[in-house]
């Protein structure tokens, strides 16, 4: 009898062993995938490299980073990009909130994609901000900030379209800011209309239907709105002259 019990306490210790390593092993395994999912969602939040890109004055590409910040003038377009790595969930969504400075707690618009695009034209500063989200898991990075300029507009009143690289287009005084309407139209002194444009960047090169016009003086006649929604409506003369060359000492 002895005998007998004896064996049946070795075999029940030997289950019982069994089981208690098989446990383990079912913990262990367990508890490896729990850390390397916490390894994975941690990663993951520090993937995305947000950037807004945008056009410059001579029409080069640039980019800025989260975190950064940018004043410029409108309107201004600005691509809006993730630059989430491949390897992300599919499940992973991504969402732009844009917050106004009068509202920095409540976005004006939420764009739920990717990568996105957003023209600015009104006057003030703008916090974009990159939400990454996946399984109820959200990451908020830095955001990218735009400050439009208050908007200015003036005409001068000569220019001298002689063909020596200066002074030749009638236009709008470099340095405006943040135009986001604009017409301008030249008459001469009989009130006949000359010439008319809707971009302050170009202007008139002193010829009508393919002729150069007289020296004189004529009139121009600009109505313009800046994103500030401040409106601007000039008249003024405009002295053209042929004859002076600002080469000449």
């Amino acid at each position: 009898m002895r005998k007998n019990a004896y064996i049946c306490t070795i075999i029940l210790l030997e289950t019982l062993n069994c089981k208690v390593k098989e446990m383990r092993d079912k913990y262990t395994r367990f508890l490896l995938l729990f850390l390397s999912m916490l390894v994975t969602v941690y990663t993951k939040a520090q993937d995305c490299q947000p950037t807004g890109s945008y056009n410059d004055e001579n029409g080069e590409v640039m980019t800025i980073n989260a975190g950064d910040n940018y004043t410029g003038s409108a309107p201004l377009t600005m691509k809006l990009k993730a630059n989430a790595p491949t390897t992300n969930d599919p499940a992973t969504h991504y969402e732009w909130h844009f917050f106004a400075q009068t509202s920095p707690r409540e976005a004006f618009l939420i764009r739920y994609e990717e990568d996105t695009e957003y023209t600015f034209t009104k006057a003030g500063n703008t916090q974009i901000v990159l939400y990454e989200i996946l399984n109820g898991d959200t990451t908020r990075y830095n955001p990218i900030s735009v400050s439009i300029s208050e908007s200015s507009l003036q005409m001068p009143n000569v220019f001298t379209p002689n063909g020596d690289g200066i002074n030749d287009i009638y236009r709008a005084k470099t340095g405006y800011k943040s135009i986001i309407e604009f017409k301008a139209i030249i008459f001469n002194r009989w009130g006949q209309k000359l010439y008319e444009w809707t971009d302050p960047a170009g202007g008139w090169d002193g010829k009508y239907k393919g002729k150069d016009v007289a020296e004189g003086t004529y009139f121009v006649n600009v109505t313009a709105k800046g994103a500030d929604g401040r409106r601007f409506n000039i008249r003024r003369d405009v002295n053209l002259l042929r004859g002076y060359n600002q080469l000449t000492p």
